[in-house]
């Protein structure tokens, strides 16, 4: 039983206000064989999507954990996808009730029920990746932001060896009035230090595990950024371009509900 079936239950007197907040309670998690709990609210919550992770588990858990939350939800993301299990879900789900998209590059794929359309919200917010290598984490990040209903504004490929390349994307970055910006860096990590000293935005580091030698697998990056004399950077852990969409939509939604409060107190 969804919220809303338990709020209207509540309305009509057929539930108490305990047994309400009871069912509430226990709606917060759905169970599958014991093994496989997943959280079937945290749309309502937190105002972005179930996220799964298909590391670690099977085709089969895939489908089944994918399969239970479209009863309940218009769309379920699954992060960190090959292809191979991909095309496999195209064959298994039922494509004449649901719209798969796949992000190649970021290894993510969102499934919809058909029907079901992301609300556009009048906020933008930018992603920067330093390299090439750099970007399936920036595209991660980028499917989080677009799933939230924000537009992303990407920069790939401005990093700190060619630091001229950087001044284009920050003066567009100012000029489209960006709410936080999104910075994807492997290597020494230095580019999110640059670009937080430089405008003032909220900045997000995200190191990813591109680099070699004793720095190797992003430790040289995520040390780098966390020792950082810029204000207003937060960091991520390695490669996760998934927490730093979610971070960077949390902070554009909250402001889209402040300026759409003030627009309505105006009115």
């Amino acid at each position: 039983m969804g919220i809303r079936e338990i709020l209207d239950k509540l309305l009509k007197g057929e539930i108490s206000l305990e047994e309400a907040e009871k069912r509430i309670r226990l709606n917060y998690l759905e169970e599958l064989e014991g093994s496989l709990k997943f959280d079937v609210n945290r749309e309502l919550r937190k105002g972005f999507p179930e996220i799964v992770l298909a590391m670690g588990k099977s085709f089969e858990q895939l489908i089944r954990i994918a399969k239970k939350v479209l009863e309940r939800e218009d769309r379920v993301i699954i992060s960190r996808v090959d292809e191979d299990s991909y095309r496999k879900m195209e064959k298994t789900l039922n494509l004449e009730e649901l719209n798969l998209k796949y992000n190649d590059k970021a290894r993510v794929l969102v499934i919809r029920k058909k029907g079901f359309e992301v609300k556009p919200k009048d906020r933008k917010i930018a992603i920067i990746s330093a390299g090439t290598s750099d970007i399936p984490i920036a595209e991660e990040a980028k499917v989080i932001v677009e799933e939230m209903g924000f537009e992303a504004l990407c920069f790939y490929d401005v990093g700190v060896g060619g630091l001229h390349r950087l001044f284009k994307p920050l003066k567009e970055i100012i000029e489209k009035d960006c709410d936080v910006v999104i910075v994807v860096a492997g290597m020494e990590g230095a580019l999110p230090s640059v670009v937080s000293g430089l405008i003032d935005l909220p900045v997000i580091g995200v190191p990813t595990s591109i680099g070699y030698g004793f720095g190797s697998r992003g430790k040289s990056a995520l040390l780098s950024m966390l020792q950082s004399c810029s204000p207003g950077l937060a960091v991520v852990n390695i490669d996760n371009g998934v927490g730093a969409g979610a971070f960077a939509s949390l902070i554009a939604n909250k402001i889209q509900k402040v300026v759409m409060r003030t627009k309505n107190e105006g009115n």
